[in-house]
C-alpha cells in the first residue's frame, strides 16, 4: 500500500465499519490498536481485528498506549495520520502530536453535546429525537477538539439504544468517506466547538439501570429503552437477593391516583407500577436471582439516582 501511513485506533462496530472503508479504498493502514473483548461483556457488535488480520495488518491490544514502550512502538510505525473510532482508552498528547497530518476521532454524538462515554445510551435516556456522529481533531480534552464534519439522524421515541445505534452507525462511514481525502492531504476544514453548548457524561454501569419510581413515567420509560437488551437492563429489587428485570414497559393509560406512593404495585396481572406522575406497565419482566410473588398494593423500593445517572 502507498500513501500516508494511518495508525488506526478502533473498536466496536463503528470502528470495524470505518476500518473496512479505509481498506476498501486501499489506504495505507500501518497498524490497528484495539481492545481484547472484556470478560463478561455481551459482545453484540463486530470488531475490527478480524478485518485487519485478514489483510496482514499488525494488531495490538495493550491496556494503555501511554507508556514509553508503546509510545516508541507507535513512533516506529511512522504515522502520518492517527484515526480513532470508538477506541475506549485515552490516547496521550505525546502520541497525538506524532503524526504530521494530525490525530482525529469519530465520536458517537453531535458534538459539542454528549461528550464522554456511551453517548447513544445517554441520548436515548434523555429522550433526544436526533443523534449523530462527529469527526473532530483530538486534543488533551476528550471530545473537545475542532469539528471537521458531522452527520445526524432522527430516532424514534420508542427506539432502544441498540436500535438508535443501528440508525446512526452509517453516519460514521459517510462522514469519514467525505473527509478522508482532505485528512490525508492535510486540508480538512476545522470549526472550534461552542463550549457554551457542551455537555459531558461518564461511563454507564449496570447499577445505573436501577429504577427510581419517583421519577416520571417518561423518564423511567426512557431509562428502560436506553439499557434494554443487549445492554444490562433496567431493574428493581422487590426483596433482598431478588432482582426484577424490566426489559420492556409501556406507559399506562390511566393516571396515578392522588396519594398513591410511587413504586406501589397497582396490578399484578398485568404488572403495573405507580411512578412519580402516573404508572408504567411492565410488559417484559425477567428475574435475576430468586423470583418473589408480586401482589397489588406492595411497594417496590425507591432508588436514589447515582451521580453518573443524573
Amino acid at each position: 500500500m502507498n500513501g500516508p501511513r494511518i495508525v488506526f485506533f478502533g473498536y466496536s462496530e463503528a470502528g470495524s465499519e470505518c476500518l473496512d472503508l479505509l481498506l476498501a479504498r486501499g489506504d495505507h493502514v500501518a497498524a490497528l490498536f484495539t481492545h481484547e473483548d472484556a470478560a463478561g461483556e455481551n459482545i453484540w457488535f463486530r470488531t475490527p481485528a478480524a478485518s485487519a488480520r485478514a489483510r496482514g495488518i499488525p494488531v495490538f491490544a495493550p491496556g494503555s498506549v501511554n507508556t514509553p514502550e508503546w509510545r516508541d512502538r507507535i513512533a516506529s510505525l511512522g504515522p502520518d495520520l492517527i484515526l480513532s473510532v470508538y477506541y475506549r482508552h485515552i490516547i496521550g498528547t505525546r502520541i497525538l502530536a506524532m503524526p504530521r497530518l494530525g490525530a482525529f476521532n469519530i465520536h458517537g454524538s453531535l458534538l459539542p453535546r454528549y461528550r464522554g462515554r456511551a453517548p447513544v445510551n445517554w441520548a436515548v435516556l434523555h429522550g433526544e429525537p436526533r443523534i449523530g456522529m462527529t469527526l473532530h481533531r483530538m486534543t488533551a480534552r476528550a471530545d473537545a477538539g475542532a469539528i471537521v464534519d458531522q452527520e445526524g439522524v432522527d430516532i424514534g421515541p420508542r427506539d432502544t439504544a441498540a436500535e438508535a445505534f443501528r440508525k446512526v452507525l452509517p453516519c460514521a462511514t459517510r462522514v469519514l468517506a467525505r473527509q478522508i481525502d482532505a485528512l490525508l492531504a492535510g486540508r480538512a476544514p476545522e470549526t472550534p466547538q461552542d463550549e457554551t453548548l457542551a455537555t459531558t457524561f461518564g461511563a454507564r454501569r449496570p447499577e445505573d439501570g436501577r429504577i427510581d419510581w419517583r421519577r416520571t413515567t417518561a423518564q423511567i420509560f426512557n431509562l428502560v429503552r436506553a439499557v434494554a437488551d443487549p445492554f444490562p437492563g433496567a431493574f428493581t429489587e422487590p426483596a433482598p437477593g431478588s432482582r426484577l428485570m424490566v426489559w420492556w414497559a409501556e406507559p399506562a393509560a390511566a393516571p396515578r391516583a392522588p396519594g398513591v406512593v410511587p413504586g406501589t404495585i397497582l396490578s399484578a396481572a398485568p404488572l403495573v407500577v405507580a411512578t412519580g406522575d402516573g404508572a408504567l406497565e411492565i410488559t417484559r419482566p425477567g428475574w435475576a436471582g430468586a423470583a418473589v410473588p408480586l401482589r397489588s398494593g406492595a411497594l417496590l423500593p425507591f432508588a436514589a439516582p447515582s451521580p453518573s445517572s443524573v
